[in-house]
């Protein structure tokens, strides 16, 4: 099978979020999805609610052989043994969406001849209706053999996603990044609301507070990048502001307070950057901020 024909039809294997984004945007994107498995009822209809189409496949082997162009949409841990229990075509792409698992996963494919990469959104998939919404402009992290590059690339850019290829041997890196402004980004969220709670504000008014500041903050950094998009008191140098915050913090919860020392020494390099403070400032907040630290215990 030729690579430009791998596109004819697009199978699934497992239909979870992550599966019900991308079968609902390749179908509108003018893609034929053919065929889908999962173990899970619940996840199917799902699935058939937004992608209607594909024919419900009773095994793996049933999707690997109706379609040209296999998704391994499972748990990471699945990947291997699900890859393994198939026997694949020459030619049949197979192609799994984990961020840190590397493409050797597929191996068992590829000993058969089949083509195979990782196609990874770097997008948010709780509610798959909001992820489709969301995946204009998302960059999809694509690693395959030359044969299957440039098919997948073609593929994310027909449903507004920016391709990045990526190198072997660097996917844990890469999906690690990601939860800097992913999960992690709402636990600091949490953080935030739990300091809200303490003054008898619920998550609902400290989210509709919150989350503008956010946007604000993205925008900013888009315009003018990382280092000049920061504002706050550590870019200001404000020492008597950082003294007020640990001061509360240490009031209300003592690990909030070591979380935010944390954070505020990662600013200080992009304060210096901004060219906001200049070195002797920079190491004033240095120590003010290792000066509070609490003695191990």
């Amino acid at each position: 099978m030729q690579t430009a024909n791998v596109l004819s039809r697009i199978g699934f294997v497992g239909a979870g979020r992550v599966a019900q984004t991308l079968a609902a945007a390749f179908a509108q994107a003018g893609h034929r999805v053919a065929a889908v498995h999962s173990r899970s009822d619940a996840n199917l209809a799902q699935f058939h609610a937004r992608c209607p189409e594909p024919i419900m496949a009773g095994s793996p082997q049933e999707v690997a052989e109706l379609s040209s162009l296999v998704f391994l949409t499972v748990s990471d841990d699945a990947i291997r043994p699900v890859c393994e229990e198939v026997s694949w075509a020459a030619g049949t792409a197979v192609v799994h969406c984990s961020g840190a698992t590397e493409v050797s996963a597929l191996v068992s494919a590829r000993q058969a001849g089949a083509l195979v990469g990782g196609f990874h959104p770097m997008q948010m998939f709780a509610n798959p209706d909001v992820a489709l919404a969301g995946l204009p402009g998302c960059t999809v992290g694509i690693e395959a053999e030359e044969d299957l590059l440039a098919t997948l690339e073609s593929l994310a850019k027909s449903i507004g996603c920016v391709p990045l290829p990526l190198p072997a041997g660097i996917r844990p890196l890469y999906h690690a990044s990601a939860y800097y402004v992913g999960p992690f980004l709402i636990a600091l969220l949490k953080e935030g609301a739990k300091l809200w709670a303490g003054f008898g504000a619920s998550e609902r008014q400290s989210m509709a507070a919150l989350i503008p500041l956010l946007r604000g903050t993205v925008a900013a950094v888009q315009d003018a990048g990382l280092a000049k998009g920061m504002g706050g008191c550590i870019a200001r140098g404000d020492m008597g502001t950082i003294q007020k915050h640990l001061a509360s913090l240490e009031h209300v919860d003592s690990s909030a307070a070591d979380l935010y020392r944390k954070l505020a020494l990662r600013n200080i390099p992009l304060a210096l950057e901004r060219g906001s403070i200049d070195p002797g400032r920079a190491r004033q907040i240095e120590t003010l901020l290792h000066s509070t630290d609490k003695p191990v215990r």
